[in-house]
Protein backbone atom coordinates (compact mmCIF):
# COMPACT_ATOMS: atom_id res chain seq x y z
CA UNK A 1 0.00 0.00 0.00
CA UNK A 2 1.45 3.37 -1.08
CA UNK A 3 0.18 6.41 0.81
CA UNK A 4 1.23 9.71 2.37
CA UNK A 5 4.01 9.42 4.94
CA UNK A 6 5.02 13.06 5.42
CA UNK A 7 4.62 16.58 4.00
CA UNK A 8 6.86 19.64 4.18
CA UNK A 9 6.46 23.01 2.49
CA UNK A 10 8.01 26.43 2.01
CA UNK A 11 6.27 29.77 1.71
CA UNK A 12 8.64 32.66 0.91
CA UNK A 13 8.90 35.13 3.82
CA UNK A 14 8.31 38.19 1.65
CA UNK A 15 4.71 39.41 1.75
CA UNK A 16 2.76 42.01 -0.21
CA UNK A 17 0.03 43.73 1.80
CA UNK A 18 -3.28 43.60 -0.05
CA UNK A 19 -5.10 46.41 1.75
CA UNK A 20 -3.39 49.36 0.02
CA UNK A 21 -3.41 47.53 -3.30
CA UNK A 22 -7.12 46.80 -2.97
CA UNK A 23 -7.78 50.48 -2.38
CA UNK A 24 -5.70 51.41 -5.44
CA UNK A 25 -7.53 48.83 -7.57
CA UNK A 26 -10.97 49.88 -6.38
CA UNK A 27 -11.72 46.73 -4.37
CA UNK A 28 -13.60 47.43 -1.09
CA UNK A 29 -11.92 45.98 2.00
CA UNK A 30 -15.15 44.13 2.81
CA UNK A 31 -14.88 42.33 -0.55
CA UNK A 32 -11.21 41.59 0.07
CA UNK A 33 -12.00 39.99 3.42
CA UNK A 34 -15.31 38.25 2.74
CA UNK A 35 -14.85 37.04 -0.83
CA UNK A 36 -11.15 36.93 -1.69
CA UNK A 37 -10.07 36.27 1.89
CA UNK A 38 -6.38 37.09 1.33
CA UNK A 39 -4.83 39.92 3.34
CA UNK A 40 -1.24 39.30 2.23
CA UNK A 41 0.29 37.33 -0.65
CA UNK A 42 3.64 35.53 -0.44
CA UNK A 43 6.19 36.48 -3.06
CA UNK A 44 9.33 34.65 -4.12
CA UNK A 45 12.59 36.59 -4.19
CA UNK A 46 13.55 38.07 -7.56
CA UNK A 47 16.29 35.48 -8.02
CA UNK A 48 14.06 32.49 -7.11
CA UNK A 49 12.70 30.32 -9.89
CA UNK A 50 10.29 27.39 -9.80
CA UNK A 51 13.03 24.82 -9.25
CA UNK A 52 14.42 26.87 -6.34
CA UNK A 53 11.09 26.64 -4.51
CA UNK A 54 10.79 22.93 -5.34
CA UNK A 55 14.30 22.21 -4.02
CA UNK A 56 13.62 24.20 -0.85
CA UNK A 57 10.46 22.18 -0.16
CA UNK A 58 12.29 18.89 -0.72
CA UNK A 59 15.17 19.97 1.53
CA UNK A 60 12.64 20.84 4.24
CA UNK A 61 11.28 17.31 3.92
CA UNK A 62 14.75 15.72 4.10
CA UNK A 63 15.48 17.82 7.20
CA UNK A 64 12.58 16.09 8.96
CA UNK A 65 14.46 12.79 8.72
CA UNK A 66 11.58 10.72 7.34
CA UNK A 67 13.50 9.70 4.20
CA UNK A 68 17.11 9.71 3.04
CA UNK A 69 17.76 11.21 -0.38
CA UNK A 70 19.56 8.09 -1.60
CA UNK A 71 16.37 6.08 -0.91
CA UNK A 72 14.18 8.18 -3.22
CA UNK A 73 13.12 6.07 -6.22
CA UNK A 74 10.90 8.56 -8.04
CA UNK A 75 10.53 12.34 -8.15
CA UNK A 76 7.54 14.06 -9.74
CA UNK A 77 7.08 17.84 -10.00
CA UNK A 78 3.66 19.40 -10.60
CA UNK A 79 3.95 22.80 -12.29
CA UNK A 80 2.65 24.85 -15.19
CA UNK A 81 5.25 27.59 -14.71
CA UNK A 82 8.60 25.79 -15.08
CA UNK A 83 12.06 27.34 -15.25
CA UNK A 84 12.80 28.95 -18.60
CA UNK A 85 10.74 27.40 -21.37
CA UNK A 86 10.28 24.10 -19.59
CA UNK A 87 13.13 22.28 -21.30
CA UNK A 88 14.73 20.47 -19.58
CA UNK A 89 11.82 19.50 -17.37
CA UNK A 90 11.76 20.95 -13.86
CA UNK A 91 11.99 17.56 -12.17
CA UNK A 92 15.34 16.91 -13.90
CA UNK A 93 16.70 20.20 -12.58
CA UNK A 94 15.45 19.39 -9.10
CA UNK A 95 16.84 15.85 -9.28
CA UNK A 96 20.33 17.20 -10.04
CA UNK A 97 20.30 19.82 -7.32
CA UNK A 98 19.06 17.39 -4.68
CA UNK A 99 21.79 14.92 -5.60
CA UNK A 100 19.41 11.99 -6.07
CA UNK A 101 20.54 8.66 -7.47
CA UNK A 102 20.65 8.19 -11.29
CA UNK A 103 18.23 5.25 -11.13
CA UNK A 104 15.44 7.53 -9.87
CA UNK A 105 12.38 7.91 -12.13
CA UNK A 106 11.77 11.61 -12.82
CA UNK A 107 8.98 13.44 -14.66
CA UNK A 108 6.70 16.50 -14.55
CA UNK A 109 2.92 16.79 -14.41
CA UNK A 110 1.53 19.84 -16.22
CA UNK A 111 -1.53 20.55 -14.10
CA UNK A 112 -2.58 23.52 -11.99
CA UNK A 113 -5.01 23.67 -9.09
CA UNK A 114 -6.12 20.03 -9.41
CA UNK A 115 -2.53 18.85 -9.74
CA UNK A 116 -1.89 17.70 -6.19
CA UNK A 117 -4.83 15.31 -6.05
CA UNK A 118 -4.14 14.06 -9.60
CA UNK A 119 -0.50 13.70 -8.57
CA UNK A 120 -1.36 11.52 -5.59
CA UNK A 121 -3.15 9.08 -7.86
CA UNK A 122 -0.52 9.15 -10.64
CA UNK A 123 2.52 8.77 -8.39
CA UNK A 124 1.04 6.13 -6.08
CA UNK A 125 -0.12 4.09 -9.09
CA UNK A 126 3.26 4.46 -10.80
CA UNK A 127 5.05 3.33 -7.66
CA UNK A 128 2.79 0.33 -7.12
CA UNK A 129 3.04 -0.76 -10.76
CA UNK A 130 6.84 -0.65 -10.62
CA UNK A 131 7.49 -1.94 -7.12
CA UNK A 132 8.86 1.38 -5.80
CA UNK A 133 8.82 2.15 -2.09
CA UNK A 134 9.89 5.80 -1.68
CA UNK A 135 8.71 8.68 -3.88
CA UNK A 136 8.47 12.45 -3.76
CA UNK A 137 5.57 14.47 -5.14
CA UNK A 138 6.57 18.15 -5.33
CA UNK A 139 4.20 21.00 -6.19
CA UNK A 140 5.67 24.36 -7.23
CA UNK A 141 3.77 26.85 -9.38
CA UNK A 142 4.74 30.47 -8.61
CA UNK A 143 2.02 32.51 -10.28
CA UNK A 144 3.90 35.73 -9.54
CA UNK A 145 5.64 34.96 -12.84
CA UNK A 146 2.42 35.56 -14.77
CA UNK A 147 0.17 37.72 -12.56
CA UNK A 148 -0.46 41.29 -13.69
CA UNK A 149 -0.02 43.48 -10.56
CA UNK A 150 -2.71 45.82 -11.88
CA UNK A 151 -5.34 43.11 -12.42
CA UNK A 152 -7.65 43.09 -9.39
CA UNK A 153 -9.01 39.65 -10.34
CA UNK A 154 -5.65 37.94 -9.82
CA UNK A 155 -3.12 40.24 -8.14
CA UNK A 156 -4.89 40.13 -4.76
CA UNK A 157 -5.32 36.36 -4.80
CA UNK A 158 -2.27 34.35 -5.86
CA UNK A 159 0.75 33.69 -3.66
CA UNK A 160 3.94 31.69 -4.11
CA UNK A 161 4.86 28.46 -2.33
CA UNK A 162 5.92 24.85 -2.81
CA UNK A 163 5.31 21.55 -1.04
CA UNK A 164 6.99 18.14 -0.97
CA UNK A 165 4.99 15.01 -0.12
CA UNK A 166 6.65 11.72 0.75
CA UNK A 167 4.74 8.72 -0.59
CA UNK A 168 5.88 5.32 0.65
CA UNK A 169 4.81 1.83 1.69
CA UNK A 170 4.59 2.71 5.40
CA UNK A 171 2.18 5.64 5.22
CA UNK A 172 0.35 7.62 7.84
CA UNK A 173 -2.53 8.23 5.42
CA UNK A 174 -4.05 5.70 3.04
CA UNK A 175 -5.29 6.99 -0.33
CA UNK A 176 -8.86 6.19 -1.29
CA UNK A 177 -10.41 5.89 -4.73
CA UNK A 178 -10.52 9.06 -6.83
CA UNK A 179 -13.09 11.03 -8.81
CA UNK A 180 -11.79 13.04 -11.80
CA UNK A 181 -13.22 15.31 -14.45
CA UNK A 182 -12.59 18.14 -16.91
CA UNK A 183 -14.67 20.79 -18.64
CA UNK A 184 -12.18 21.63 -21.36
CA UNK A 185 -14.73 23.68 -23.29
CA UNK A 186 -14.54 26.26 -20.49
CA UNK A 187 -10.75 26.23 -20.18
CA UNK A 188 -10.44 29.81 -21.47
CA UNK A 189 -11.91 31.00 -18.16
CA UNK A 190 -8.43 30.70 -16.64
CA UNK A 191 -5.47 31.03 -18.97
CA UNK A 192 -2.31 32.90 -19.86
CA UNK A 193 -3.05 35.52 -22.50
CA UNK A 194 -0.94 34.80 -25.57
CA UNK A 195 -0.29 38.47 -26.26
CA UNK A 196 0.58 39.81 -22.82
CA UNK A 197 1.88 36.64 -21.19
CA UNK A 198 -0.25 37.53 -18.16
CA UNK A 199 -2.84 35.47 -16.33
CA UNK A 200 -6.49 35.99 -17.23
CA UNK A 201 -9.23 34.77 -14.89
CA UNK A 202 -12.99 35.05 -15.24
CA UNK A 203 -13.80 34.97 -11.54
CA UNK A 204 -17.55 34.56 -11.99
CA UNK A 205 -17.09 31.61 -14.36
CA UNK A 206 -14.61 29.94 -11.98
CA UNK A 207 -17.01 30.33 -9.06
CA UNK A 208 -19.88 28.86 -11.10
CA UNK A 209 -17.67 25.98 -12.23
CA UNK A 210 -16.46 25.26 -8.70
CA UNK A 211 -19.93 25.28 -7.19
CA UNK A 212 -21.27 23.19 -10.05
CA UNK A 213 -18.76 20.34 -10.00
CA UNK A 214 -16.89 20.17 -6.69
CA UNK A 215 -19.73 19.25 -4.30
CA UNK A 216 -20.86 16.53 -6.74
CA UNK A 217 -17.31 15.26 -7.16
CA UNK A 218 -16.77 15.04 -3.40
CA UNK A 219 -20.05 13.18 -2.94
CA UNK A 220 -18.97 10.71 -5.64
CA UNK A 221 -15.60 10.29 -3.92
CA UNK A 222 -17.37 9.53 -0.64
CA UNK A 223 -19.58 6.96 -2.36
CA UNK A 224 -16.56 5.36 -4.05
CA UNK A 225 -14.94 4.95 -0.64
CA UNK A 226 -18.06 3.76 1.20
CA UNK A 227 -18.23 6.81 3.48
CA UNK A 228 -21.01 9.18 4.46
CA UNK A 229 -20.54 12.94 4.96
CA UNK A 230 -20.98 12.39 8.70
CA UNK A 231 -17.85 10.20 8.74
CA UNK A 232 -15.65 12.97 7.29
CA UNK A 233 -13.66 14.81 9.97
CA UNK A 234 -12.08 17.43 7.70
CA UNK A 235 -12.63 18.73 4.18
CA UNK A 236 -9.46 20.15 2.62
CA UNK A 237 -10.18 22.08 -0.55
CA UNK A 238 -7.92 23.89 -2.97
CA UNK A 239 -7.69 27.33 -1.41
CA UNK A 240 -9.14 29.12 -4.43
CA UNK A 241 -10.64 31.97 -2.41
CA UNK A 242 -12.61 32.33 0.80
CA UNK A 243 -15.98 32.52 -0.96
CA UNK A 244 -15.27 29.38 -3.00
CA UNK A 245 -14.09 27.30 -0.04
CA UNK A 246 -16.85 28.39 2.32
CA UNK A 247 -19.63 28.05 -0.26
CA UNK A 248 -18.55 24.50 -1.11
CA UNK A 249 -18.47 23.63 2.59
CA UNK A 250 -22.01 24.93 2.99
CA UNK A 251 -23.21 23.06 -0.12
CA UNK A 252 -21.87 19.82 1.38
CA UNK A 253 -23.44 20.52 4.76
CA UNK A 254 -19.92 20.40 6.24
CA UNK A 255 -19.20 24.10 6.76
CA UNK A 256 -17.85 23.46 10.27
CA UNK A 257 -15.23 21.08 8.82
CA UNK A 258 -14.27 23.17 5.77
CA UNK A 259 -11.99 26.15 6.39
CA UNK A 260 -10.11 28.73 4.36
CA UNK A 261 -6.51 28.97 5.58
CA UNK A 262 -4.66 31.08 3.00
CA UNK A 263 -5.31 34.54 4.46
CA UNK A 264 -1.63 35.28 5.08
CA UNK A 265 -0.05 33.87 1.91
CA UNK A 266 -2.67 33.50 -0.84
CA UNK A 267 -3.73 30.86 -3.36
CA UNK A 268 -0.61 28.75 -3.97
CA UNK A 269 -2.21 26.72 -6.79
CA UNK A 270 -1.20 23.02 -6.61
CA UNK A 271 0.54 23.55 -3.25
CA UNK A 272 -2.54 24.83 -1.43
CA UNK A 273 -3.86 21.41 -0.35
CA UNK A 274 -0.58 19.93 0.96
CA UNK A 275 0.15 23.13 2.91
CA UNK A 276 -3.19 22.76 4.69
CA UNK A 277 -2.63 19.03 5.25
CA UNK A 278 0.74 19.77 6.84
CA UNK A 279 -0.55 22.40 9.26
CA UNK A 280 -4.24 22.00 9.99
CA UNK A 281 -5.17 18.36 10.58
CA UNK A 282 -5.99 17.29 14.13
CA UNK A 283 -4.83 14.09 15.87
CA UNK A 284 -8.42 12.89 16.07
CA UNK A 285 -9.08 13.31 12.33
CA UNK A 286 -9.60 9.90 10.76
CA UNK A 287 -11.11 10.60 7.32
CA UNK A 288 -10.17 13.70 5.30
CA UNK A 289 -11.86 14.58 2.00
CA UNK A 290 -9.72 16.38 -0.61
CA UNK A 291 -10.66 18.23 -3.78
CA UNK A 292 -8.46 20.21 -6.15
CA UNK A 293 -10.07 22.21 -8.96
CA UNK A 294 -9.30 25.02 -11.38
CA UNK A 295 -7.12 25.34 -14.48
CA UNK A 296 -8.38 23.20 -17.29
CA UNK A 297 -11.13 23.41 -16.04
CA UNK A 298 -10.33 20.23 -14.16
CA UNK A 299 -11.02 18.64 -10.82
CA UNK A 300 -9.97 15.66 -8.72
CA UNK A 301 -11.30 14.44 -5.37
CA UNK A 302 -10.49 11.62 -2.97
CA UNK A 303 -10.49 10.64 0.71
CA UNK A 304 -7.48 10.12 2.95
CA UNK A 305 -7.89 7.65 5.85
CA UNK A 306 -5.48 7.61 8.77
CA UNK A 307 -3.52 4.39 9.11
CA UNK A 308 -3.72 3.08 12.70
CA UNK A 309 -0.42 3.10 14.55
CA UNK A 310 1.12 -0.38 14.83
Amino acid sequence: MIGIADIAYVVPPQRVDNAPRAERLGVPLATLDRRIGVRRVARRAAEQDTSDLAVAAAEALFARGTVERDRVECLVVVTQNPDGRGLPHSSALVHARLGLEPDCAVFDIGLGCSGYVYGLSIVSSFMQANGLRQGLLITADPYSKIVDPDDKRTALLFGDGAAATLLNDQPKWRLGRFDFGTEGRRADSLKVDAGSGRLFMDGRAILQFSMGVVPRSLRRALDLNGLSPQQIDRVVLHQGSRVVVENIGEALGLADRTQFHATDYGNTVSSSIPIVLADHLLPQDRHVALSGFGVGLSWASTVLSRVPAP
